[in-house]
């Protein structure tokens, strides 16, 4: 039995993020079920072979340097009331204050076979094994990922690499529906197609059949991809159809749930004193609508921590909400977006779209690449709701500039005056630049 300032239920980038700050000043404990913690967003390049399996898990050290405890354990139960947890190896700790922290699980939709053997999800580390050795089979399997988002597409292009053939399978009409409206996902799509993988769009999978193995899948239109051949009893499917908040041991307590996850406000504060949430696992808003919105990143969870553990030290800091600012890498292409998309703005605002295509470098240097952007804004008063970018280059940069113009409610008028640098290897001409360009398109069509 041991009583913590700051007791973390959960054991990634939030808590890690929490314990760095505190740990100086208060007695602070993580629990994590989890042998390690992971980098997710690294596996597919683990099966890939660009980088070691090992390197996808974080070092203990992260926790352990700080002076927080790192408890290995599971959470069964909260009391709230007695400000008490209770693991499944029967050990309890109490708390002064409790962090929320556990995260997001995969979705897997209610279909016949997904428990089939040969079906997978790819979240945890025994995920990322059993694939891995699946993937080396002497003889290779064919495999179908459900899910072309992020990692749906990173996982597909690894698996083709590993020398499978590779279907990619998502009831969208386009690759990156959560990041790219269809008239910027062409390229994408093309790049796919060029590095070897089957595309089914506009699909939803029905179920897997086969006799407890996954011998096929079944798709809406009666299309059936056969896994199964000569040399195979069964191939590889993998789910990656997005994540839901990992709340299910505090369903039916005094913690206000919703459907995305803990109800927190703009200090991670839940509807009980003294329990805050961060992470995937806690639902918040849109900082565009102000809305509840999907925001189950960790570029969104780290900040949400950093938050909560500077206010925890005196400090008195709000979170604005989600921009949800995301890249990909797809072959020889570079994706991004942030904020809404034409597709989802369209819903609540009256837009206006621009575009812009130049290069990365100036036009006469020998490695210049496309580079183009598309910009959404609001028609009533030109303020930036969201970007999207495609190009030859990391894209990050350009991404995370207009995140910043969002934040601070920037209209085109003001990114037509913004002040730039160009260099023959790092730009455009200084005759132009993407972001100026997409506002001066804009505000050409704003007068129409």
């Amino acid at each position: 039995m041991k009583n913590y300032d700051v007791l973390i239920v959960g054991g990634g980038p939030a808590a890690i993020t929490i314990a760095k700050i505190l740990g100086p000043h208060k007695r602070i404990g993580i629990i994590r079920p989890e042998k390690f913690s992971m980098i997710y967003c690294a596996m597919p390049y683990a099966i890939e072979k660009i980088v070691g399996m090992d390197k996808t898990l974080k070092k203990d050290s992260l926790v352990t340097d700080s002076g927080a405890d790192l408890i290995r354990d599971k959470v069964v139960n909260v009391d709230f009331d007695k400000k008490a947890v209770h693991t499944e190896q029967q050990q309890t700790f109490y708390y002064d204050k409790l962090v929320i922290a556990t995260g997001s699980i995969p979705f897997l939709p209610p279909i016949d076979g997904i428990d089939y053997d040969g079906v997978y999800t790819f979240k945890w580390e025994d995920d990322l094994k059993s694939l891995n050795d699946a993937s080396k089979d002497k003889h290779k399997k064919k495999a179908v990922v459900v899910g072309a988002g992020a990692i749906g597409i990173e996982l597909a292009l690894a698996l083709k690499s590993c020398g499978l053939e590779t279907h990619l399978v998502d009831m969208a009409e386009s690759v990156l529906p959560n990041l790219l409206d269809r008239d910027m996902s062409g390229p994408v799509e093309e790049e796919l197609k060029q590095a070897g993988l089957f595309l089914h769009l506009g699909r939803k999978t029905e179920k897997v059949i086969g006799k407890q193995q996954a011998e096929a899948v079944v798709l809406d239109n009666g299309e059936v991809i056969n896994l199964k051949d000569e040399f195979n009893a069964h191939g590889i499917v993998v789910f990656s159809v997005g994540m839901r908040a990992n709340v299910e041991i505090f369903l039916n307590t005094a913690l206000e749930i919703g459907k995305m996850g803990v109800i927190i406000d703009s200090k991670m504060q839940t509807s009980l004193p003294d329990v805050y949430s961060v992470g995937d696992c806690a639902q918040f808003v849109s900082g565009i609508t102000g809305e509840p919105i999907e925001g189950k990143l960790a570029t969104n969870a780290v900040p949400m921590a950093r938050i909560l553990a500077k206010n925890m030290l005196g400090e008195q800091r709000e979170y604005a909400g989600f921009y949800n600012g995301a890249a990909t890498k797809i072959g020889k292409l570079f994706a991004g977006g942030t904020g809404l998309s034409e597709t989802v703005a369209r819903k609540k605002y009256d837009v206006i779209v621009g575009y812009s295509e130049l290069t990365t470098m100036f036009p006469i240097m020998p490695e210049a690449k496309l580079v183009k952007m598309k910009l959404v804004v609001s028609r009533a008063d030109l303020r930036v709701l969201g970007a999207q970018v495609v190009s030859g280059n990391p894209v990050t940069d350009k991404v995370d500039l207009v995140t910043m113009a969002i934040q601070n409610n920037l209209t085109v008028n003001d990114l037509t005056g913004f002040s730039y640098s160009a260099q023959p290897y790092q730009s455009f001409f200084p005759a132009n630049n993407l972001l100026v360009a997409c506002a001066e398109d804009i505000l050409s069509k704003s007068r129409n």
